[in-house]
């Protein structure tokens, strides 16, 4: 997983060869830190078919703003450079394989 974006993130969502499920969280989040264990597990498991990258919205309030993230912790799966599925909540990595799968 990673923090490490371009200087744009709509570069990165718009060029990316593979979907990528985007983590949005905060530090001070409980349910965040549940599930940051769990986007690892997935990360290994879709290593290959999918990135899987955290936005803290502390940090990247202009990004979360966009897309209008109103609670955390919530994911984004993007491909081919829109939006497919978002969902909120502290989940297990079967869960959001349940939800993410098919759309990979």
């Amino acid at each position: 997983m990673s923090e490490n974006l371009p200087k744009s993130f709509e570069e990165l969502v718009q060029t990316h060869d593979k979907p990528i499920l985007v983590d949005f969280w905060a530090p001070w989040c409980g349910p965040c830190q549940m599930v940051a264990p769990e986007l690892e597990k997935l990360a290994k498991d879709w290593k290959g078919k999918v990135s899987v990258i955290k936005i803290n919205t502390d940090e990247k309030q202009d990004i979360a703003g966009r897309y209008g993230i109103t609670g955390i912790p919530t994911m984004i799966l993007f491909k081919n450079g829109k939006e497919i599925h978002r969902i909120s909540g502290a989940m297990r990595s079967e869960e959001i394989k349940k939800v993410f799968g098919g759309m990979i």
